[in-house]
């Protein structure tokens, strides 16, 4: 029988919270949101930036929770609860001290994930290579600020073999807590680039807030650099200056310790060769990008420290997919009997990631009367650097041959102006203007990439033509689907 995540009472314990009522002998989970809590989890009723969890204290006990955790302040104010409680002075303070207790328990191999872009999809790869090796722990989604590091240790059982956490930050000194709640035996600086740059001075303040993931290494734990980052050298005498004793690098000079030595395009995926410490792999990828095979020489680097086997981890990356918006490829059967294909880039934006998508539209092969299509969207965060940083754009947009370019939103002006007499363009003030101009402009062969930040909207906007052009179901009717144009 598989223990539970937790007793209540250890929770108690690690909390050091007052019990009201009697506490399960089993706790299946933790969450903080009642949408996504499972029956027998312990919800935190912390307070967010827009919601107080006590306000949803009813719906989570209708929703099968197992205990509450509730701030003393409050407790006068809850009224009758037919459920056990934990009453603590502060709540994300317990929840802290809860992933305090499951690192301190486990015997897993910890790896922490950071870096201006590439976070997520290093963590994800990572979690996929490990999987076949054992028990993996990792991350939900984006968990990576001060809630969502305790969050997911808190999550973490303790009989997991790995554990796999990513740690995200947007002004100086927010890495610092986190890591040293999750003590990583292995640290991942995936690229020091523009993201949030409006929040700093320049790129090497990012760098420096960045570094301080090495200040929660264990004693023996092991750096893992970007050997191709300008910014390496800095990163690495911050690692030494924090008592890091061994650093490893990845990329594709000379000497590395994880290294590319050959990629290709493989249709909608990549291929290439590695090695891996001594060990040579090869790989084919169902994901397309040179960005992605990069971020995966970390991540086979990581599973060699942590002990997996490398060969193995590569065989089992053969099956994985970066996550929605990071460039899923999406066919769309339109009215006319043609397809076009829609290349997914929404997740989110800086400069150095446009780079990245623009290259895959250069790389993406439109068909017979097709057109190259970006769709780009404002890139936010870069304060008094957002008009140069869009306007740069140009260069990086116009090596990708685009035969058609959709621009959306204020910041995006600067580049509609610099594109003059260079490529057919539209600048568009929002997402559903975007979303009216590609019905219109859709046809047979077109290859279209979409890429802004989130806020912006354009995840909506892909969903909508996914579903809208969906290949139609053997023996059912073809969708209705708005007219096209020229």
């Amino acid at each position: 029988m598989t223990a539970p995540l937790w007793t209540g009472e250890a929770i108690a314990a690690a909390t050091g919270a007052r019990p009201i009522g009697t506490l399960p002998a089993a706790v299946t989970g933790v969450s903080i949101d009642t949408r996504s809590l499972q029956p027998g989890d312990a919800f935190f009723a912390i307070r967010g930036d827009q919601f107080d969890g006590h306000a949803f204290l009813r719906q989570a006990t209708a929703a099968g929770a197992s205990l509450l955790v509730v701030s003393k302040e409050r407790l006068p104010a809850l009224g009758a609860l037919n459920i056990a409680l934990l009453v603590v002075d502060d709540v994300l303070g317990a929840l802290e001290k809860l992933g305090a207790a499951a690192r301190a328990r486990t015997t897993a191999r910890v790896v922490a994930v950071t870096g201006s872009v590439g976070k997520t999809t290093t963590k994800e790869a990572l979690r996929h290579a490990l999987e076949p090796q054992g028990s993996v722990h990792a991350s939900a989604a984006s968990f990576n600020n001060h809630w969502g590091v305790p969050l997911s240790l808190s999550r973490l059982p303790a009989d997991a073999r790995f554990a796999v956490f990513e740690i995200g930050m947007n002004h100086p000194g927010e890495i610092r807590p986190l890591v040293k709640l999750v003590r990583p035996h292995v640290a991942i600086v995936t690229l020091i680039a523009p993201a949030h740059l409006g929040f700093f001075r320049d790129l090497q303040e990012i760098a420096e807030a960045k570094a301080e993931i090495f200040e929660g290494l264990v004693p023996g734990g092991t750096a893992v650099l970007n050997a191709d980052d300008p910014l390496e050298p800095l990163l690495r005498a911050m690692a030494e200056a924090e008592g890091v004793t061994r650093i490893t690098t990845f990329g594709e000079a000379e000497g590395v310790d994880y290294r590319l030595q050959r990629f290709e395009t493989a249709g909608e995926g990549s291929a290439f060769a590695a090695r891996i410490d001594g060990t040579d792999v090869r790989l084919r990828l169902p994901s397309a990008g040179r960005h992605l095979v990069q971020n995966v020489l970390a991540v086979l680097g990581a599973a060699d420290l942590a002990g997996a086997d490398v060969v193995a981890a590569a065989e089992a990356l053969g099956s994985w997919r970066a996550g929605k918006g990071r460039g899923e490829r999406h066919r769309l059967a339109l009215p006319d009997g043609g397809e076009a294909v829609l290349i997914d880039e929404s997740y989110n934006a800086n400069p150095t990631s446009m780079h990245a998508a623009l290259s895959l539209l250069a790389g993406a092969s439109p068909g017979e009367g097709g057109r190259r299509i970006a769709v780009l969207g404002d890139m936010l965060e870069l304060g008094a650097f957002s008009r140069d940083l869009h306007g740069e754009l140009a260069e990086a947009l116009m090596a990708a041959r685009p035969d058609l370019v959709l621009l959306a939103g204020e910041e995006m002006r600067v580049l509609d102006t610099a594109l003059e007499r260079l490529v057919r363009h539209e600048w568009l003030g929002s997402a559903d203007e975007v979303r009216t101009s590609l019905r219109r402009h859709l046809r047979a062969g077109d290859v279209v990439m979409m890429k802004a930040s989130k806020s912006i909207g354009f995840s909506k906007v892909v969903d909508d033509l996914i579903r809208e052009f969906a290949p139609p179901v053997p023996g059912e009717p073809a969708p209705h689907a708005f007219g096209q144009g020229a």
